[in-house]
């Protein structure tokens, strides 16, 4: 690890256990740091804590009490996820403490570069791509994908090289707790309107996305789409890194675009988009994306392809779980707002049966009626938002609709209404936390299902 010796002695409260704030609290602990690890849940019964305790870490509960601010704080790790209107958020800041997310803490003791992918939609898929091209016939060092992935980045940065490559997914709310956060290449996928709840303003949003570039020199590259009038003239105006576009629409003198079926990098081909076998035009950016960052790592042309042909998507993300009587069933369960909705809906030309709804964050489904209309024949909804969806859809002239209370009630009845020949698919458009804590139990509960759906087809 780099700057081990600049954490001894520090006074540090890490805010918000989960797995982030856990791998912090190890990983400052063992460099010397003095840390008190705060969260609002009650982590009596928490393993983690108990390790945490052992170790010799203050762990406080239950509460979030401002008088932690009293004694000397050198600075706050925060799970990203806390937003900064929190009391005790608001107080830090107001006592001028600095305060950061996790994934500053890995870039500040990370051996190995940093390439940082955000964006509205796609960043999921775009990070494992890349991942999966830089380990293609690779022969030193490894590719780690980590991040807002799941994977803390701090676990992995405590023990790779400069050899390796951490591949880091990084959400809106990580870049806001940034200070020195420097990748050598920057990915932005999209950039749409998401997460008000949590930014208040679009342009707050907008701000925490274009971070990752902030501490970027000549020396490094940015990534983004070219596609989006804004993005590109946003990149264009702020970014002292290298420009590389990519675009599925135009034609680019420089960076990764797709001439009929070929896609180019640098006015060269370097494969058929054949090679791509998840579906839609939304993994085609990401695909594109992932390739301007392999060719600007010098991945050969032939291992992009390999790694291509290897790639069959992301968990819940666009999933294929299964074919029952020639039925395929679709998990997107990641899909949490109606743009990636939208994307899935693209992703196909056989008839969708429809799986929607969850937490109600007040956005408009207004945009969902003419995909409604030219792809999907019935629609089941569930969730917070069922009804206001089953009503969307009858704006959209959906002919069958059916409100169901539950992931796996609709599965059942969304199987019960497709034929031969339709795509079953779950792409919600919601949010999960009306009924799941996370968009991948939504999706294994789908999957469940779908299993029992074949088990009860075959024992019949």
């Amino acid at each position: 690890m780099k700057n081990a010796s600049q954490f001894k002695n520090k006074n540090v409260l890490v805010l918000g256990l989960a797995v982030s704030g856990y791998n912090a609290a190890l990983v400052l602990n063992e460099l010397g740091a003095n840390v008190t690890v705060n969260d609002f849940k009650d982590l009596s019964q928490s393993a983690e804590a108990k390790d945490l305790t052992d170790k010799g870490i203050v762990v406080i509960s239950g509460s979030h009490p401002l008088d932690l601010l009293e004694k000397p704080l050198d600075f706050v790790v925060k799970n990203p996820g806390i937003p900064y209107t929190n009391p005790l958020v608001k107080k830090a800041k107001d006592k001028n403490i600095l305060i950061i997310t996790e994934v500053e803490l890995a870039y500040l003791i990370s051996e190995s570069p940093i390439i940082a992918i955000t964006g509205t939609n796609g960043k999921t898929t775009t990070t494992m791509m890349i991942e999966r091209i830089l380990n293609e016939n690779r022969s030193i060092g490894k590719a780690y994908a980590v991040g807002n992935i799941g994977t803390p980045a701090s676990l992995i940065a405590q023990k790779s090289s400069e050899t390796d490559d951490l591949v880091l997914e990084v959400s809106s709310f990580q870049l806001m707790g940034i200070e020195k956060f420097h990748p050598s290449i920057a990915v932005i996928t999209n950039i749409y309107s998401a997460h008000l709840d949590y930014h208040k303003t679009r342009n707050e949003y907008v701000n925490a996305k274009l971070a990752i570039t902030k501490n970027q020199s000549s020396a490094d590259y940015i990534v983004y789409n070219y596609d989006q009038d804004e993005l590109r003239e946003l990149v264009s105006s702020t970014a002292e890194a290298k420009l590389v576009p990519f675009s599925r629409k135009n034609d680019l003198d420089t960076g990764v675009y797709v001439k009929g079926d070929v896609i180019m990098y640098n006015g060269e081909p370097v494969m058929s988009r054949d090679n791509i076998l998840i579906p839609g035009e939304h993994n085609l950016e990401n695909a594109l994306a992932a390739i301007a960052v392999a060719k600007l790592k010098r991945v050969k042309n032939e291992d992009i392809i390999n790694a291509f042909q290897e790639f069959k998507g992301v968990d819940h993300r666009m999933q294929l779980v299964d074919t029952i009587e020639n039925r395929r069933f679709y998990n997107d369960s990641k899909a949490t707002n109606t743009l990636a909705m939208i994307h899935a809906l693209e992703g196909f030309s056989d008839p969708i049966v429809l799986l929607a709804g969850g937490l109600n964050r007040n956005e408009s489904f207004d945009d969902l009626v003419p995909l409604l209309k030219k792809h999907v024949k019935a629609i089941i909804t569930f969730g917070e938002t069922k009804h206001e969806l089953a009503k969307v859809a009858k704006y959209a002239d959906i002919a069958k609709i059916v409100v169901a209370n539950s992931v796996p009630e609709a599965t059942l009845a969304a199987f019960e209404n497709s034929e031969a020949g339709d795509v079953v698919l779950l792409s919600p458009a919601c949010a999960s936390w009306d009924q799941y804590v996370n968009f991948e139990e939504r999706g294994n509960d789908f999957i469940d299902t779908v299993k029992s759906i074949k088990e009860s087809v075959k024992g019949g």
